[in-house]
This record gives structure tokens, sequence and C-alpha cells, in this order.
């Protein structure tokens, strides 16, 4: 193999990129709602309001989740296309 040609990718490379991936977006969702939901719990009971603070809390969480995602989705797609063209 001459040096000018790139290293291919292997199988191994894809599997431990997606399970990055997939680790990744877990923390991601699951973080926010949480710690949100837990803010919205411990507001609901401090004022009485039955669930408004923890569904307001869940939106919130489910919106800022969104947003992360989105933004690391592109950057992984990026990483992704780089992967893809070793190959």
């Amino acid at each position: 193999m001459s040096e000018n040609q790139p290293k291919k990718t292997t199988d191994r490379e894809y599997y431990l990129f997606a399970f990055r991936i997939i680790g990744d977006f877990g923390a991601t969702i699951a973080v926010p709602v949480v710690i949100f939901v837990l803010i919205g719990q411990y507001l609901d009971g401090k004022y009485d309001k039955g669930p408004w603070f923890t569904v307001l809390a869940f939106i919130v969480a489910s919106l800022l989740t969104a947003k992360i995602v989105h933004k690391k989705a592109v950057k992984y797609g990026a990483e992704y296309e780089k992967l893809d063209k070793k190959q």
C-alpha cells in the first residue's frame, strides 16, 4: 500500500462510532429530562400547584434536548462523512 493512499476504514471503527453516538445521545436525552423534572416536582411540592411545574419543566427539557441533539447530529454527520471518505 502506498503512503499517499488513506488508510481504509474498518468495520470496528464504524461500530465504535455508532456506540459513541448512542451513548452521547442517550445521555443528552436523559440528563436534562431527569434534572428538569426533579426540579419541577420540587417546585410542585413547594408551591402546591399540582403537576404544572413538572409538565413545564418536561417541555423545557424536551426543547433544550431537541436543540442539543440537532447540533450533535450535524457534528456526527460531518464526522461520519470524514470516516466514510477513508474507505
